[in-house]
Parts: structure tokens; sequence; C-alpha cells
């Protein structure tokens, strides 16, 4: 059995990506990442090579450069179309070239192409993006640099065939190394940085500890995204940025005059957080594709998702407040309801949906997200309870901006709250549906625990509903100002909302200006009000600026899928390609272009096509590949030598075209490809055996992880919030039974007992876990009281006294 190894391709030809360099600024709560990629034609023939990958899906590049030697060449940013010819003519002349495109079906998927590459030629590729930083539940702001691009699915059909080809090695088999290195600086102080990926021990510059540099500790193998997450003191202390304009920039225009960026932290008055929320209709979309059957990560002991996702349903379940309506819809290929339509929440429609998740599994076939958001669009809304969506899923599909634009369609019916699961979702698809939908984002990666980031979730799902918010800015005289964001459309307690815009105009006088955010929160006005300094920050690099513009083109974008008619379609792409040549920035409508002309001879001899293979996270264990080694279950077939410019493809999206897998299994055998045609031309069909292209060996078999205590006292709970005194609570407890029922006080309901003994081993021994179960605490502590107990506290002494803990009433709100 062959195992090549080096740096080959599946046939054992050269790669010509050497190795990645990523450079990252963390500046307060956004990121420029700078990557270079190193190039070099070993073979004895020209080159063109083709780089298919991940970025954040809110990331907005822009810079593009190559380096020839001592020669560089600056990419500009040119209509899609005009930037693909231009690099299609380069390459019939036999100049060097370079195209960097966003794909037209998900904004976190790029494609670089190196054309033209001479025999023996290096080069050296810059590629500059900035982004913001996700809040995470802990407060800390995570950014992820993705290094895995999973195969996505895309449901058959008319279009089924537009894409990107995309040429994978299982993950960690890459032939080309990645280093990094992070410069933080934030007002604050820097508390802490993290990864899921090793890192050399944090550098502080100063002695304010507000700068500080980390790096990836060598090694990188890919097997992973890289994630690092960033902890400031005061990190929720409301900032404003102004950042002054591009000086060769036109004044008036968005580069020209200045940009300010606004972080604002809205809290809620304790009045209108009183109690929670009885009412609302629940609606749980777990994806159960084939996917969802692989392991969280590839730690020791790691879950499989499909498991993590019915623990998570469980405590979802058990932690619902009695009165609401819910459901909960599992999909694949196909989807399937529990209930024909949403159910009152009740003991009885409980236990009938836990018997259904313990039956969950990951049977489903490919990943469709659209079909069932369709289905669950197409239900009547419940009079009286506010729709609020939790879906589940690993977020591999191609058509990423018809989701988005189906969820934006119907946001003013629901709130969508996304979990991302595992290494290689989709950022793009997981935030998007969130923003769009007006809820909240989480990525579940690496040692994570989906529960914590679902309850912080549902805390904001239960949160009452935030109304009629407005922005008001106050500027001096002479100042006018231009929104970039969106209109805030949800509010959550604590949680950031980040805006952007253009200042134009100047006052003689006055330099401060003040922004009000105001809403209503329980039938009462609310309002937060931030001041700032009108004078420009000095040395921002026009992050602000870009990102702002990066905002508005995603805004225009949207607005032009929404509209019918050729001629109001064309003025939005038109504004979209202007402001995205005048900010740099790239949009679905644009692409970043480089000519290098050298010495003006043209490179001779045919031109080879080679597809560089991106790291995936190959789901199986101990997949051996039996003929090509590092196996995608994809073939290239190379077309016999042309004349120059004629043996290649012209190697823009609209000529690499794939049909994404129906992904059944956890290994990429299962999508079963075969690809024919010329020169890297993808004429793609489904196999229907894939035992064919890869064959595996059995995984050794991790044994069965016993069910944690804190879940299973969870699963005993009843709906109502109560628990009962019964063998399986002693156990969870650790106690014998006859110690548990000989320790109740006299006169004491069975039912009472067992529900305090439940919040005092609760807040004694998982107090760390709190978040996962507070829901459940304050259903229980709401069922003791509507008991009218006379001798609760009696009740809590001896259960201090049995379990050896010493809780207090009051903090258990008792």
């Amino acid at each position: 059995m062959e195992n090549h190894c080096g740096l080959v391709t599946l046939q054992k030809e050269p790669v010509p990506l050497k190795g990645i360099a990523v450079d990252v600024s963390v500046q307060g709560h956004v990121a420029t990442v700078s990557s270079i990629l190193q190039y070099e034609n070993q073979e004895e023939s020209p080159l063109e090579a083709v780089f298919v990958f991940p970025l954040p899906g809110e990331a907005a590049v822009c810079r593009f450069s190559a380096k020839i030697g001592q020669t560089e060449v600056v990419g500009e940013v040119q209509e899609k179309q005009k930037a693909q010819e231009l690099y299609d003519d380069a390459l019939s002349s036999g100049q060097q070239a370079f195209l960097l495109e966003e794909s037209s079906e998900s904004p976190d998927v790029f494609s670089l192409s190196v054309g033209s590459l001479p025999p023996g030629e290096k080069a050296s590729i810059s590629l500059d993006y900035v982004t913001e930083l996700a809040v995470q539940a802990d407060d800390g702001l995570r950014l992820c640099l993705p290094a895995v691009l999973n195969p996505r699915y895309k449901p058959q059909g008319p279009d089924s065939a537009a894409g990107t080809q995309v040429s994978s090695v299982p993950a960690g088999s890459v032939p080309y190394s990645l280093s990094l290195r992070a410069h933080v600086t934030s007002p604050h102080p820097i508390s802490k940085v993290e990864s899921n990926c090793p890192l050399e021990p944090l550098n502080y510059l100063n002695t304010e500890r507000t700068q500080a540099t980390v790096s990836l500790a060598a090694g990188h193998k890919f097997e992973r995204d890289i994630e690092l997450l960033v902890y400031y003191q005061d990190a929720h202390k409301p900032t404003a940025i102004v950042e002054a304009p591009q000086t060769s920039a036109k004044p008036g225009t968005l580069m020209g005059d200045p940009v300010i960026m606004l972080s604002l932290y809205p809290e809620f008055p304790k009045r209108g957080m009183s109690s929670m929320t009885s009412r609302g209709e629940f609606i749980f979309l777990v994806d159960r594709s084939g996917s969802m059957g692989c392991k969280i990560h590839s730690g020791p002991g790691a879950q499989n998702r499909i498991g993590s996702a019915r623990d998570t349903l469980l405590l979802l379940l058990k932690s619902l407040p009695m009165g609401c309506y819910f459901n909960i819809i599992g999909f694949g290929s196909s989807h399937e309801m529990f209930f024909p339509k949403s159910v009152e929440y009740n003991q009885k429609t409980m236990d009938e949906a836990l018997q259904k998740v313990k039956g969950m599994s990951a049977d489903l076939g490919g990943t469709e997200i659209l079909q069932p958001l369709k289905y669950v669009y197409s239900q009547p809304c419940l009079p009286d309870h506010p729709r609020q969506i939790f879906l589940f899923t690993d977020g591999e599909v191609w058509n990423t901006k018809e989701v988005l634009d189906l969820v934006k369609m119907n946001s003013g019916s629901h709130r969508l709250f996304s979990f991302g699961i595992g290494e290689g979702a989709s950022s793009a698809l997981i935030s998007g549906m969130a923003k769009q939908g007006g809820g909240h984002a989480q990525f579940i990666t690496g040692q994570d625990r989906m529960q914590p980031k679902v309850m912080q979730s549902l805390r904001f799902a239960l949160q009452p509903a935030v109304v009629d918010i407005s922005v008001n800015w106050n500027v001096p005289k002479g100042v006018s100002v231009t929104p970039l964001s969106p209109p805030i459309r949800v509010v959550f307690q604590g949680q950031r909302a980040l805006l952007y815009a253009q200042l134009t105009g100047e006052s003689p006088g006055d330099t401060k200006g003040s922004v009000t955010v105001k809403y209503s929160l329980a039938e009462k006005p609310v309002e937060n009000q931030l001041s700032f300094s009108l004078k420009p920050a000095v040395d921002t690099g026009l992050t602000v600026h870009r990102l702002g513009a990066q905002t508005l083109i995603r805004s225009l974008e949207m607005e032009e899928r929404e509209r019918d008619g050729d001629e109001k379609i064309e003025g939005v792409k038109e504004k979209v390609v202007e402001l995205s040549v005048q900010s740099g920035v790239s949009s679905a409508f644009t692409a970043f272009i480089a000519v290098h002309k050298g010495d003006g001879k043209a490179v001779q001899g045919p031109l080879f096509h080679r597809q560089v293979p991106t790291p995936m996270m190959y789901r199986g264990s101990g997949m051996m590949a039996r003929s090509f080694g590092y196996s995608s279950g994809i073939t290239f077939h190379k077309a016999a030598p042309k004349k120059m410019g004629v043996l290649r493809s012209a190697p823009s999206w609209r000529s690499r075209e794939m049909a994404p897998p129906r992904s059944i299994g956890c290994s990429i055998a299962s999508s079963g490809w075969l690809a024919r045609g010329r020169a890297g031309r993808m004429d793609v069909e489904h196999q229907a055996d894939h035992t064919s292209l890869v064959e595996f060996q059995s995984p050794v078999p991790l044994p069965t992880p016993e069910k944690e205590p804190l879940l299973q006292l969870i699963s005993l709970q009843k709906a109502s919030g109560s628990w009962i005194l019964e063998p399986s609570l002693a156990e969870v407890l650790g106690k014998p039974q006859e110690d548990v029922a000989k320790s109740m006080p006299a006169q004491v309901n069975q039912e009472v007992w067992a529900t305090v003994l439940a919040l005092v081993w609760l807040y004694g021994f998982k107090i760390e876990a709190q978040e996962e179960w507070q829901f459940l605490a304050i259903k229980a502590v709401s069922w003791i009281k509507a008991q009218n107990v006379a001798n609760v506290s009696e009740c809590v002494l001896a259960g201090n006294n049995l379990l050896g803990c010493q809780v207090q009433m009051d903090t258990m709100g008792l």
C-alpha cells in the first residue's frame, strides 16, 4: 500500500505552495491579519497553481500583492469579469498573473490562482484582511483563522454543478507549513491570550500590560482551525474610535472622510430583568447529516457531534419554562419533525420528546439547511409566543447566501440562534444566520462544551424583547453623520454591538459628539449614551474605514439579491463595485488582479494546472488510501500538452465546477466523487460504489463514557421543576437510598425534600457549571415556593448535613 509523503499532490506531482506565515495585529475589538504564501515551481514546465481556502465570513480582504525576485506587483480591485479576462489574457500571452476572488456562493471561501510561474521560479503572495472579533460567553474576544475547508454540501438540482473545486488531503498531512505571530494592543490591560493550539508564552511589551505578543508553537499540523481568545480587563466599557481619512482620497467619499466605530454594551435596568418569561415558541433545528456522527475534536474521550447535540437537547428541554411551546426538527437531505406542529410544554410532551431525542442519530445524509428553514417559516406563528429558533449544524453548505437571504426575508417573525459544531464550520453561515435572524452565534470547537454556550443563548432568548430601537447622533453644527451599518434590530443585555458611520464636514469649535441608543423594554423606555471625541486617532491603518466599507458592501450585496429587475440590480451592483474599488475591499462582484510582465519576454512551454491540496478534517480514524496516498476521493486525468494558453481552462470560478458530496458517513470517501476533464477542469459525477476509492482500518473503539452525574440529575427533573425521591436520585447524590429517606425532616413532602436535595447538590458540587443548570434551579425554586412549605429552612439544613455542604438559603433564592 503506497503512502506518498512530502511535497506531492495526489498524483505525486510537486505542490507549489511551500509555507504560510501569518502576522496578526489585534487592536481592541478588531484585527488585521497578514498572510504570506510562499510558492515555488519545481517542475520542468510553466505552472498554474490554484489554492481554494477559507477566510472568516466577516473578513474584509483589503490588500493583495505578489513578489517575484525583488519585484513586487500590487494587486488592484477590478470588476470580477474584467479581472478574470485580464488574468486569462496575461496567461495567454505568457505573462505571470495572480488572481484572488471570492466564491459566488459563500463569502468565506476564496480562490487564489498563481499563473504562469516559470520552472525554478519562486513567488511570495501577500494577502491582508481585517475582521471584527466576536465576543464569547466568558467575555473573551475570538479570532478564528480557518485552516480547514471541508467539502460543502449543496442540494442536487439544476444549479448543483456551480461551485468551486476543492482538492483536500487529511488534516495534519498538508505538505506545507504554517507559522503565526500575534501583536495585541488595547486601551485596557490584557489579562491573557488562550488558544486551541499550543502557544509560546505571552510576552508583555509594557508595564501597563496594554501591549503583548504571542506566537503559535512550532509544528502546527492543520488538524484544526486556529482560534485565539483575547481577554481584557474592563472589556465591557463602551468605546469609540474616530479614524482619520486616507490622505490621497477625495473629501466627501468614504475613504476621504473620518469614520467612527462605536462599541456599545447596552445595560438593561433591573426592573426589566426581574423575571423569566414563560412565553415563547422554541424550535430546535438539529443537523442529522452523516458528518454529525464524527468526533467534535481529535483528543481522547471526544464525544461525537450528534451525541453532544442529544445531551444539549436534554438540557434545553429541561430548562424551558412551563407554558411555552416547542418542537424539534432533525434535518439532513430531508427533515423530520418530532410533532406535526409546536406543542405546549408539559410533562407529557417533554417525556415524549426526550424519548425521541435518545433515538436521534446522524442518519439523514447531506446537510440541507434551506428546506427545513422554509418549512419552519411556512408555519403560522403562535399569538403571544415569540418564535425562537435554535439551529445546530457543522455548517458545511455551499448555498450560504441563499440561506442568509431566506433568514433575512423572515427576520420579522423570529429570532435565530446558531451553533457551529466542529472544525471547518462556515463562519459566514453560522454568524450570518444569527445576524440576519436577530440572534446570537456560537462556535463549539476543540475541547469546548456545547452546553454552557447554548445556555447563554437561551438566556438571551428568554430576555424580554427589546423593541422600538433607535440610534440618535448628536454632533456639532457643520458635521453630518452617514451610518454605514444597518439599523440595530436586536439588543441583548451586556452584548456588544458595533456601529460604523462616516463623518462629513468640520466644526470650527466643538470637538465632542455623542450617540444615544433608545429602546423600549417591558413597555418602559430605556436609553444608553456614549460620548466621544471627534479628533481622529492616529496610525490606525484604515482598519475602521475598511470594516465600515465591508459592512456597507455586505448590506448592498444582500439588497442586490433581493431586488427584481435588471435595471435595479445593476444600479446596486455598480454601487458595490464602486465602493469596493474605492476602498480596496473585495466583494462578490470584484476580484484582485496582479500582472507581472517581468523582462517583457513571454513564458514559453505548455502550462500545467496544479490544485493545491487543502487541509480537511477526515472524520474516520485510521483511514488509508488504497492507491493515491493522501486521497480526497478525487482523481485527476492530465491532458496531453497543447500550446500555451489553450491547455489550461480559465482558472476562474466559472470554469471550476464542483458537485459537493451527499455526505453519508464520516469519511470523504462517502462523497463518492470522480473527476475527469482537461487540465484541471472538473466534470464531476456521483459514484454508487464508494468503497472502490478508499478503504478503512476500523478505529480502536473508545470506552463508552459513563453518564455525567450532572446530566443524570438533569434527566431526572420534572417539567414543573421538581424532582421525586427515587433510587436514581440517591445514586447521583452518592448516598444510600435508606440514608436519604431517613434524613428527611418530619412532615415534609417527599417531592419537596428531593427537590431541595437536588438544589443543595447543584450549589454544593456543581457551582462551576451554574451557567448550564441555572434555569433548572430557577424552575425548582419557583416550584418549591408554590408549595407553601413551612419548614424549608429545616429541609436545607438537613440537606446540607446529609451531603456535607454549607449552602445558604439566600444563595439558592429560597
